[in-house]
């Protein structure tokens, strides 16, 4: 049975008093490390609407792709023109088509090569490191240096990496991990990847 308007408002003003007492006690001002992993879809696709964000409030970003290779998504056709995103396709495509270990691995430490550069650049409010997890996951980056690297950034420089399977050392950098949990996909009932959904 419903509350009555009475009960309502009694219950909405102890959660009101709850989060306004935690919206209190938040009082610094940091770059954050954001890690968006697990299985499921809208990784990257959260770490674009970020950039929107920092581009709606006159910030700029910087993008660093890293397995794709493709330059045809419509995020890369919206933001990549943007005057104040750099963007950054740094991949040879997914290792499953490259199948070349040596080759994967010194197209990731040249990638990594220009997001170091970002991660030295004070400019940039916001980076996102797409698919990062990967490069790390297969170990064509070596996970100390990533993580001193981003540990050794601007202050007040933030930070998203995507990819499934974050390592921990991310994990345990991060001010915020969310995991994606994929629950159902179009494509495992065959259907192709749609324009402005998933491309």
């Amino acid at each position: 049975m419903p509350d009555n308007s009475e009960q309502h408002s009694r219950r909405m003003a102890r959660k009101k008093a709850v989060v306004d007492a935690a919206i209190a006690r938040a009082d610094q001002d940091k770059g954050l490390l954001l890690v968006l992993t697990g299985n499921g879809k809208g990784k990257s696709s959260s770490a674009f609407g970020m950039v929107a964000r920092c581009l709606g409030y006159g910030y700029k970003a910087g993008v660093a792709q890293f397995l794709k290779s493709r330059r045809d998504t419509g995020e890369e056709k919206f933001l990549g023109n943007q005057p104040d995103v750099q963007w950054h396709v740094l991949g040879d495509g997914f290792t499953w088509d490259t199948q070349n270990r040596d080759a994967d691995i010194a197209t990731a430490q040249r990638g990594w090569a220009v997001a170091q550069n970002m991660l030295k650049d004070d400019s940039l409010h916001l980076v996102v490191l797409d698919e990062l997890t990967y490069l790390l996951k297969y170990g064509y980056l070596d996970e100390k240096q990533v993580c001193n690297d981003l540990a050794s950034r601007p202050a007040t420089q933030h930070v998203v990496i995507t990819g499934r399977a974050a390592p921990q050392c991310l994990l345990d950098l991060a001010d915020t991990v969310s995991e994606i949990a994929d629950v159902k996909h179009a494509f495992r009932a065959g259907i192709r990847a749609q324009p402005g959904i998933d491309l």
